[in-house]
This record gives C-alpha cells, structure tokens and sequence, in this order.
C-alpha cells in the first residue's frame, strides 16, 4: 500500500516499491520527531501525572473520520473505526447571483472556475498572476478567478474574458480548480475535470490521484508558462475522455446508500448508543510494536532455525568422529 505524501500512484515498478517502503521507514521517524515535538509542548503546560499521552490517545480514538472517498482514494483496507466522508461540504447547487449568471451567460462556450488557494504567499506572485492571465485570454471560455481584488497587481491589465472576485460560490458553480482535498471532492460530485497547480502539503499528492484517475492534468508551479498552460486548458477542455472519466467518478460518489452527512451522523449515533467504539478496535493497538510486527516469532523462528542447524552440525562432526 502506498505511503502518504511518496507522490506514488497504486501501479507502482520496482523503484517505486523501493522509494515507497523506504519513505514508510521514513515517516515513522519523521512521526515520532514530530509527536516528540508536541510532547514536549505538553510539559511545559501540564503537570506531571496528568499528561496526556499523545501515542496513547491515538489509540483510544473511538472514531477516526476522513474526508475522503474511495471515488478518489485508490483501493486498501481500513480498520472498522475508520469512516470516509468525502464530499461533506458538496451539495446541489443553489441559484447563483444575477451579475454571475450574466456573466456565464454571455461566455457563449462555458466558463472556467480558478481558486488558488491560500498559499500563493510562498511563490512568485506577480510573475504568476501575468502568465496565467495571458493565457485565459487565449481562451474561448469566460474565467470566474477568486481573487481578491486589493492583491491584484495595478500594473497587471486583466484580460478581458476574466471576473474576478473576493469570494465565489464555487459549489455552486460547478454545479453548473490549487488542488486541496475538498475542492476536488467538489468536482467529483458535480462531474468537474481539473487542472492544478499543487503548492504544498498533500496537493502533490492528491494530483498524483487526479492524473492516475484521468480526471485532470499537473501543472508544476515552476514550469507554468501562459503557452503551456493555455495547451493544458485546451487539452482538459476538448479531450472528451477526461470528462468522461470525472463523470464515472462522480457515479461512484453518488452510488452511496447514505450521502456523507447522513453516513457522519449514523456513525456517530452507532459510537454513542454503543457506549464507545472498544468494538471496533483491533486488539493489535494493545501490543507492543515488536509482537505488531511479528519480531519475537521472527526471532523465535530463527532461533530455532539456527539451534537445529547447529545441532545437526554437531551431530554429523560426531559421525565423522568415529
């Protein structure tokens, strides 16, 4: 199974296999860094003997609650006190205001949706902003961008097909793309094709889901130029088979028996009626980390391996003996 943040997809060759079981040993000891970060924090803030341990309290989580869905998740197994939600926030859409539907009104071949998110603050903004802007005016379709207006370089000229806005209501237009787990969740349900500009964090890997799923391209932030930024729109746009796949997705998604706020709350009720969620964890959380990784029958195992061998060498060099 894949490891989180290796920016691997499921199919992986053998150097895949190998970065991702090294970055496994990795991510342990990057954990264990960071827990001893915050238990240190604890300390200076609790006194002794009423400390909560982080490792401990890890553990005795009735619930753990994602959001994500297997529509966009690839395949592994999950622990039963484990609950995907994704696509909590997605719901139909409602009535946009006039002045947008004015707006989609006129772009006579369909509209664009932008949102960068909120780390543009760690990239080269100006530069940025002028080759993405130079290719939306390349393109046929209207671009709804939010963007908030006091940012907008005044030097920068805003290209004719683009509206920006301080805020949109992005479930909303979908209905009718940065690259964070919700907005993706989002085109999902409403059968959106993506293209995104990872940044930081787990956007990286979440576009590696995007391009293995055929729902979208990557475009890397260092490599974005109006030209090929304006081929990849056109791409998205006009190559059927990425759209096509987004709306099996969104069938996926859509095929739940509960949609995710009501599959929350009967989870939820299912923990509380059952007094806690003891019945749903794994009897391995109470073990040490040897006996949940087989160590000590490991050891045992070769133990008596190398005790066997050493007595049948024992045994034929006392044959030979006599």
């Amino acid at each position: 199974m894949k490891i989180f943040y290796s920016n691997l997809a499921d199919h992986m060759d053998f150097w895949g296999r190998v970065k991702n079981c090294l970055m496994s040993l990795v991510s342990a000891i990057v954990q264990y860094q960071v827990q001893t970060k915050f238990e240190n924090i604890i300390k200076e803030h609790f006194p002794a003997g009423s400390r909560p341990v982080l490792s401990e309290l890890y553990l005795k989580a009735e619930l753990w609650i994602y959001n994500t869905d297997f529509s966009f998740e690839f395949a592994h197994p999950l622990l039963p006190n484990t609950v995907y939600i994704g696509g909590l926030l997605a719901k139909p859409a409602k009535p946009l205001s006039q002045e947008l539907e004015d707006f989609i009104a006129n772009s006579e071949d369909g509209f664009i949706i932008v949102t960068l998110g909120s780390m543009l603050s760690s990239i080269p903004l100006l530069e940025v902003l002028q080759e993405i802007n130079t290719a939306f005016a390349h393109l046929s379709q209207g671009v709804i961008w939010r963007c908030q207006h006091s940012k907008w370089p005044k030097e920068l000229k805003l290209a004719s097909n683009v509206k920006i806005a301080d805020w949109i209501p992005q479930n909303d237009l979908l209905d009718k793309e940065h690259s964070s787990i919700e907005i993706l969740m989002e085109s999902i349900y409403h059968g959106v094709p993506v293209v995104g500009i990872p940044l930081f964090g787990d956007q990286h890997d979440n576009m590696v889901r995007v391009e293995a799923k055929n729902m979208g391209i990557t475009l890397r932030i260092d490599q974005l130029k109006a030209d090929k930024f304006t081929r990849t729109m056109k791409q998205v746009i006009e190559d059927k088979r990425y759209k096509s796949a987004v709306m099996s997705l969104s069938t996926i998604h859509h095929s739940h028996q509960l949609p995710p706020d009501q599959r929350l709350g009967r989870w939820l009720e299912h923990v509380l009626q059952a007094r806690g969620g003891a019945h749903l964890q794994p009897y391995a959380f109470q073990q040490s980390w040897f006996q949940q990784y087989l160590l000590d029958v490991l050891l045992f195992l070769s133990g008596s391996l190398l005790i066997k061998n050493t007595f049948l060498v024992c045994l034929k060099g006392g044959k030979g003996g006599w």
